[in-house]
């Protein structure tokens, strides 16, 4: 009777046993043809707008400004505005994103208003980008008057951006050994000294993927420009951060749209992306260099 109760659980054990290996099989499979197929959509995507761009991207298309004419189009204007906006994005986001995260890890009691603050900044980071551009239309656009500037659009994204930041650099900070810490405070170190010299320097890493990853979505977004009234043909080059401006995502939304009307607004449109993807790589790739350059030093 022992004898037939075991090699009953032991038959149970191998078909249990075998369910979870076909189920683990199943879920491999299923993960990996995820990936081969989001690959594949991706490489047909770009394929189609580098043979899209061909005979539309070259020296003239980008030292050339907006015209009505889609052969004499160029985004000489919109690289111009990207850049005087990301040049406002990356500082303030930078500066306010971690200087939060340092007082919240290090300074901030631990309690429910902490928890509360957390949660919120946490939930602010999957808001829809529109509401971060309604708000700026309101705030910056229309209480301070700054209409579509340079500075009202830089300062939505940074709003936009402003939580990922802080929430990369909290876990950056988080994730810094404990003794490290505690080696400072016993050779006689203040604790700014301690965050300045110790955690900082080992948290640095950490807190530029999130911040390269927070620039890379913000030179991206279109939404919260088009609600702040970005315009679509404008033909001087910006000079100061209260000009009006277009960016190359505006350009290639309204370039997509037109191309209802003329195809080759299609071919502009993905000449952009190609640049616009160019300046992404750029970002990353240094990004990647200067965060390897802290890992292998600390």
């Amino acid at each position: 009777m022992l004898d037939h109760k075991m090699l009953k659980n032991k038959m149970l054990d191998k078909d249990r046993i075998s369910r979870r290996i076909r189920l683990n099989s199943f879920i491999r499979s299923l993960f990996s043809f995820s990936t081969i197929f989001s690959l594949l959509v991706l490489g047909v995507l770009l394929y189609q707008v580098g043979v899209d761009s061909i005979g539309w991207l070259d020296l003239k298309f980008l030292t050339s400004n907006l015209s009505i004419f889609p052969e004499k189009a160029g985004i000489y204007g919109a690289i111009i505005g990207t850049v005087m906006m990301m040049l406002i994005v990356i500082p303030v986001t930078t500066i306010l994103g971690v200087s939060t995260a340092i007082y919240l890890e290090e300074y901030a009691k631990k309690g429910k208003l902490q928890y509360f603050i957390n949660v919120n900044i946490s939930n602010l980071a999957s808001v829809p980008s529109v509401i971060f551009g309604l708000l700026g239309l309101t705030v910056f656009g229309r209480l301070l008057n700054l209409g579509s500037s340079i500075l009202a659009g830089g300062l939505t994204m940074s709003l936009l951006v402003l939580p990922i930041v802080v929430v990369s650099a909290q876990e950056a900070i988080r994730a810094v050994p404990g003794y490290l810490r505690e080696a400072s405070y016993a050779m006689g170190a203040s604790k700014w000294t301690t965050i300045w010299k110790v955690v900082l320097p080992v948290a640095i890493p950490g807190i530029l993927t999130g911040t390269i990853l927070a620039m890379s979505r913000a030179i991206g977004e279109t939404a919260p420009l088009v609600v702040l009234g970005i315009p679509t043909l404008i033909m001087k080059i910006p000079n100061s951060v209260m000009s009006d401006f277009t960016a190359l995502p505006i350009q290639i939304y309204y370039w997509t749209l037109d191309s209802v009307l003329k195809p080759e607004y299609a071919n502009l449109a993905a000449a952009t992306i190609v640049v616009l993807l160019v300046i992404l790589f750029v970002m990353n790739s240094t990004a990647v260099l200067i965060r390897n350059k802290f890992q292998q030093k600390f």
